[in-house]
This record gives C-alpha cells, structure tokens and sequence, in this order.
C-alpha cells in the first residue's frame, strides 16, 4: 500500500448510533421531510449530542431515512444519547424509530465534496443491529452490552436477546436496552418469528450451511470478527446465558393480565341531560375498581375521549391504554327505574367475557355499581382485601340529586385545565359541588371535589390567593377527614390542600406517602409528587414523575400538557411541542391544546405563521370554540400587531384574562390599553388601563401580601406614568414571593418586573432584570425569544444594543 494512502487509512474505534424512521418510504414526500426535521431536532436537542458535538468528538452521516452518529468519546455516549431520544420519542407517536448501536473500528474518509465522512466495519455492524428492531427498540450488540454492563445502572436495563442472522449469513448477538420510560420491551419481530418457527412442533430439520462462502463474503465476517472479536478475548464472557424462550416469549405480553378501562357508558335516557348521571355510573364503577390494589386501572381523564357514539375498535383501544380489559356499558332511566348494561370484554381477541343488564329501582344504582365492580374482579380473578370490598360497597351518597350534581360538577373540573374558560367552569362546578353537600353533609367524594376546585383558585389561577378562599377549602378537607379519616383518597385531598394552600412540601410527600400504601399504582399520586418537586425547584426529577404518571395513564390529556409545561419551564420548546402533539393525537378537536402548540413555536422561532393558521383553522371549524383560545389568539394578534385582529380576539377573550401565565393574569381592560397603544390613542389607553387598575386594586386590597398580584398592579401603575409606584410594588411583590419557596411564582415576578422598569423608563433597572429573569430557575413564556423579539411590551428596549444582543443569544441555532 502507498504511504499516503497508509496515512490516511487510521482505524480508531467509533461508538456508533444508527437510526431510521419505519415506513419512513411509505409517506408522501412533505410527510417525510416534515417527520425527519422533527427527528433531527429531537436528536440535536440531547445533552449527548450537544456536548459531544461541542467537544469536536461527533460526526453525523445523514441517510435517506435516518443517519447514523459516531461518537469518538465513550461506549457509553451512544446509549445515552438513544435513551434520551427515546424518552423524547415516548412523546412523539406519529414519528416510529428504531435505534442499533455497536462500537467498532471506522476511519475517517473525505467524499466526493472533500468533506469529512466516515466508513468502517463499525458504522455496518451498527446498521445491521438496527435492522433487526422495530419501532421504539433500543438493540445493542453484544460488544457494546459487554461495555456497559459494568455500570450498575446500566445492568437492569439489559435484556438478552439470543443470535439473529443478518446480511451475508452474519449472526449477531443482541440485547434489548429498555427501562420504564425508554426502549420497547417486546421482542423484535424478526427474532420473534425465529422463535415461533423453532418452537413450532412439526418444524423441520434446518439443513446444514455449507463450509465454503465466497471470498467476498470471507473479507466481510473478518472484518467483522475484528469489529466485535479483538476485545473479546480480553474481557472474557459474560456470565449470563441467554434466556430460555418461555422467558423471552414472556416479555412480549404489553397488558398486565389484571388491567382494564372502564369506557364511557352510553345514555340511552329520553332525556339528554341525564348524560351526566351515565358519566357519573361509569366514573363510580371505574372509582370503585380503582380501589383494589390488584388491578390495573385506566383513569376517567384518559378514556374520556373514547366517545360512546363512534364505532370502537376494542383492540386498538387495548392497545392505546396499555389495558387487556375493557369495561363497556349504557344507562337507561326513565320512571323511577334505572336499567344498567355491562360487558366486560377481552381487548386482546374482541371477545366477551361477561355481560350482565340490572333493572333496578332508581335508587339501587348505587348497589348496581357495587356489584359491577365485585363482578369485574372476581372475573379478572384480582385478591381483594377485606378494607377493599367495604370501600367498594359503600355507597357514595344516598341522595340520587345530590349525586347528579356532584357529576356535573366533577366532569367541569376535569375539562377546566389548560382552557380560557377554566375559571368560570370552576366557578360553575363549586356551585354545583356546594349544593351537593348540602344536600348530603355525609358526601365525602364531594367534599374531596370541593376543596380541589377552592385550592385551584388559591393556587394555581392566582385569581383569588384570599385567606376566605383559603379558609373554604381548608373546611372541606376537614370535613372529608371527619367523614373517613383513613381513608387514602382523605390523605390524597390532605396532600393537595398542604400543596396548593400551605406550600408545606415536605407535609404534602409525608401525607401522599400514607395514600401510596393503599392507591400504589394511582396516577394521581405520581402526578402530584411531578408538582412538588416541580415547584420545589427539581424539575428534572419532577418532569420525570410525570412521565412516570403518564405510563399507569397513558392517555390522560391533562398529565400531558402537564409534561409540555415542564419542558417549557424548562426552556426546551421542541420537547415541548412533542408533548403537545401527543396529547393532540388523543384529543385532536382539544383547541387549547393546538393552539399552545402554535403560541409555543412563536415562542420558540418568533415565526407567528403556524400559529395564524391554527386560529384561522378554527374560526373556519367551529367559531364558537376560539373562546377557550382566546386568549392565545390575542397573543398571536399582539405579535403581527394587527389593531383589527387584536380587537377580534377581546371580543373573544370576554370577562376572562386576555393574557396568563400560570398566576399571572392580565385582564380585558389591560388587553384594550395595549390596543390603544398599538394605534397610538393615549387616551383610550389611559381609559383602558384605569379600568384595569380598579380591577386590580380591588384584587390587591383583598390579598395584600399576594407577590403576584402586586406585580401585576406595578405593571399597570408602570403603563399609567406612576413610576415610583410602579416600582416599589414590583420590588415588594419579589420579597413576598421568594424563589427559593415558590421557584415558579418567584421567578414569574422576578421577571415580569423586567416589563415593569421598562414601561417605567429605567431602562438600566430593566435590562438588568431581564438578565436575572433569563437566569431564574423557571423559564418564561414572556422572555422566550419570540416573544422578546415580537411582543410590544419590550418596545420602550428595542435598538439598545445590549437587549438586541440578549434577544439574538436566545435565537435557535439550528
């Protein structure tokens, strides 16, 4: 061999990730574009990428479908950077992908452009171990599970898959890496077919290879052998064998044998307004099964979608919850009767298992539900303990209106999230709530209810942080533990009321830890533990308790757009909008949802265009649906700083706030000064922001030491000239609302106060707040970079060099 071509021919060792879209050749071309855009973010988005990338120790190879990265840093960073794209994927099920990953040798090549490629034996064997998944699978070659099973963490992980025969007659020894939150654990299909035909009684004797292969072929397994051999004999076997296929065809069952959903039941009542009363049935049933430990249990939130008017597919559905049962059923009362029909049946093979039709006086439904629930565990053969069959038998009221209002009433708190109408609903459903217990004193459920929907107004809309309010949900919480002091669900509203009321953390994980022991699999629990630790500052640790929600819960909207906050507190809107387009794959009509997925790219791109045409899409859809996004419209129209389609929205937005950002709430009126501005009338601003200022002060007057809404006042003051007033109200809403006791209120204020001083003409205070807002624990909408480079508020801070510098350091770098 020529001495330069010797020079350039440097085997060095390369940890290599290979991936691709499935049935990435089946979509139409801008599917494709579009499916691997998101998948490059995805990947660009890992802490591995990025750090290997800066580190200059990183080569990318596009292919059609995919690419394949080469890290020159550890075994480890390849499997790192899979697990991060997998949790990220987990949020992203439109786009399928699978992973292999193998270290081997590979050298550095030019192209045909003179740009830096690599080739090797390495980046093949990697291709070939992808080959051999299917969607969603992590496999490893066995030199690469040799690498990590060092690593305690890594060892759990690591599941044995046997040989599998690959291009060229190549045997490969795989593993399957995956955890609860990552990877896919059922067998590949190819090795799962190689098991069923050996498993097969009548398979026949495979005849013998032939000794002799093309020499071709020979230069290939050698190269091979070099690839995954050399470091073989120097670290030895591993000890565990592969495991026997009764283990591996084990790991292919997805739906624990004990797990069912409870589906909407149909109202098949004269009158429709008894559709509250099929809700409440099927809520009590599924409420009830819930309380055995033994069973698997799909929450209301998460089936609520499955509309009992369309056809349903039973296996699909299966699937979609991660159940092997599911409940279906109607409700039928007219006259003082009742008439209940339920089926269980086996989502696995569509076929029914049990069916059973109650007609019963109205006032034994209760009973009904009692017998459903005893009836499904018997037949799903689940243990229940003696504690468990009393809480199933027990009634929930024996008020039958009271039980209708209490229906009403929980069905508005779950749709209430995430939706610009969610106060008034709130409102609605404590009217109701409050009529139910007066009519029953004894309604334990209903005071759980209760205090939830007085806690959300507290706490999490800031629209009413009263010690009245405060007062009126401690007082349920007192009366649900007088009722059923042991009861886990009187230690889950303790929890709540410790969170959302007292920001007592340490009591509110003390309290959910007693309601564990009896609700372990409760996705209730997981997700409030998310917000503790969110709120507490961990919010990597909280993000993942969500996540941890979201599998006993696959399908629940709320825990989702949950998750998308979390990743945009965290700054990280790609993650963010992934999870908003899981949850709009379950609730696709949900315009809350579509629309904060447009106002969070504005955010992110400062590109208003997606965002436009999700509003334009629903005003042509269904234009009485943009009042639950109203809101997001106005948003959209500040940016453009479109005076006709701002005054549109306000029309929209109505008595709610025209802009929120969690506690913070900005009402019509300021909506109207920031349109009167826009058009330079001072006058009607002025007019405009005195109006907000009469709504605030009262707000402030009722809840003097509410950070917040102080901070929304110093605003307003700000926008009126009052500067020092402005001032010194957004610098006592900082001290009263410290960042280390509320990382997500403390650092909204401390940020906002960057608008304050702005709009205050102190241009040097502002600046300097919004460097200390970009630093702050919790990320905001309002200093996003979209919003920084597009929204009026920072008008008085364009063209100072030093804020368009801050603004272009916030621009994506892809």
């Amino acid at each position: 061999m020529p001495d330069e071509i010797k020079e350039k021919v440097r085997l060095e060792i390369g940890h290599v990730l290979f991936l691709d879209i499935v049935g990435y050749s089946k979509l139409l071309i801008h599917e494709q574009s579009g499916r691997l855009q998101k998948l490059k973010e995805i990947v660009w988005a890992t802490e591995q990428f990025r750090e290997a990338q800066a580190a200059g120790k990183l080569l990318r190879l596009p292919t059609g479908d995919g690419g394949a990265l080469v890290f020159r840093t550890s075994p480890e960073a390849p499997v790192l950077c899979a697990q991060e794209i997998s949790r990220a994927l987990k949020l992203h099920p439109e786009l399928p992908v699978r992973m292999g990953i193998h270290s081997g040798p590979v050298n550095e090549v030019s192209d045909l452009n003179e740009q830096a490629n690599m080739a090797g034996a390495g980046i093949n064997i990697a291709q070939r171990v992808m080959d051999c998944g299917d969607a969603g699978h992590i496999l490893l070659s066995k030199r690469v599970a040799d690498d990590i099973d060092d690593y305690s963490e890594w060892r759990p992980h690591l599941h044995d898959l046997g040989d599998c025969e690959v291009k060229h007659g190549v045997r490969l020894h795989l593993f399957n890496l995956y955890g609860d939150d990552f990877g896919n654990p059922a067998m590949p299909g190819k090795l799962q077919r190689i098991v069923e035909e050996k498993a097969a009684p009548d398979h026949p004797a495979l005849p013998a290879k032939r000794a002799g292969l093309p020499w071709p072929v020979v230069a290939l397994l050698l190269a091979a052998a070099l690839a995954t051999g050399a470091f073989f004999f120097l670290r030895g076997s591993r000890s565990s064998s592969p495991p026997p296929v009764a283990q591996v065809v084990e790991k292919t069952t997805a739906a624990p044998e004990k797990s069912i959903a409870v589906l909407p039941f149909g109202n098949l009542s004269d009158e429709k307004a008894n559709a509250y009363f099929a809700d409440g049935v099927q809520d009590e049933i599924l409420t009830n099964l819930a309380k055995i430990a033994d069973l698997k249990v799909i929450s209301r939130t998460s089936v609520m979608q499955y509309k009992t008017g369309a056809q349903r597919n039973v296996r699909e559905i299966g699937q979609q919850l991660g159940v092997a049962h599911l409940l279906e059923g109607s409700v039928q009362r007219a006259a003082g009767k009742v008439r209940v029909n339920a089926q269980l049946i086996d989502a696995r093979t569509d076929a029914h298992q049990w069916a059973q039709v109650y007609d019963r006086p109205l006032d034994d439904v209760f009973a009904i539900q009692s017998e459903i629930a005893r009836t499904i565990a018997d037949q799903l053969q689940a243990k229940l303990s003696p504690s468990e069959k009393k809480a199933i038998e027990q009634a929930p009221t024996t008020d039958l209106a009271a039980f209708d209002l209490y229906s009403r009433g929980k069905s508005l708190l779950l749709t209430a999230s995430f939706s610009a109408t969610g106060e008034r609903d709130r409102r609605q459903a404590i009217e109701l709530l409050d009529e139910a217990v007066n009519r029953d004193p004894s309604f334990f459920a209903a005071y759980c209810q209760l205090a939830f929907a007085h806690e959300q107004f507290y706490a999490t809309r800031g629209s009413d942080h009263t010690p009245a309010r405060l007062a009126l949900a401690e007082a349920a919480v007192q009366a649900a533990t007088r009722l059923r002091p042991d009861a886990a669900e009187t230690h889950l509203a303790r929890a709540q009321y410790l969170y959302y009321g007292l920001r007592d953390y340490a009591g509110a994980l003390a309290e959910l830890e007693i309601a564990w022991r009896a609700l372990p699999n409760d996705p209730r629990l997981f997700e409030l533990t998310g917000f503790i630790l969110r709120r507490h500052g961990q919010q990597e640790e909280g993000l993942q308790k969500l996540q941890r929600a979201v599998e006993l819960d696959p399908r629940n909207l709320f825990t989702l757009q949950q998750i998308a906050f979390s990743y945009q507190f965290l700054g990280r809107y790609a993650e963010a909008i992934a999870a908003l387009d899981r949850a709009s794959v379950i609730a696709p009509d949900n315009v809350e949802t579509r629309a904060n997925r447009g106002l969070w790219y504005m955010c992110w791109k400062a590109d208003t265009r997606p965002l436009h045409q999700t509003i334009d899409a629903i005003l042509a859809e269904r234009p009485g649906a943009i009042v639950s996004a109203a809101d997001t419209w106005f948003s959209c129209a500040l940016a453009e700083r479109d005076p006709a389609a701002v005054e549109a929205a306000l029309v929209a937005v109505g008595d709610n706030p025209c802009w929120n950002e969690g506690v913070l709430n900005l009402s019509r009126s300021f909506g109207e000064g920031l349109l009167a501005r826009l058009t330079k009338d001072d006058a009607r601003a002025r007019t405009a922001f005195e109006a907000a200022r009469a709504q605030q002060e009262k707000i402030v007057q009722a809840q003097p030491d509410y950070g917040p809404a102080l901070c929304v006042l110093g605003l307003i003051d700000a926008a009126l000239g009052r500067k020092d007033l402005a001032l010194e109200e957004g610098r006592r809403a900082i001290a009263l609302t410290p960042v280390e006791k509320d990382v997500v209120n403390g650092s909204r204020v401390l940020q906002y106060f960057a608008i304050t001083a702005a709009w205050a003409g102190e241009k040097e205070l502002a600046l300097q707040q919004l460097e200390a807002g970009l630093r702050a624990p919790n990320a905001s909408a309002m200093l996003s970079y979209g919003a920084l480079k597009l929204f009026p508020f920072w008008d008085p801070l364009r063209g100072d060099p030093r804020f368009e510098k801050i603004v272009q350091s916030l621009a994506p770098k892809d």
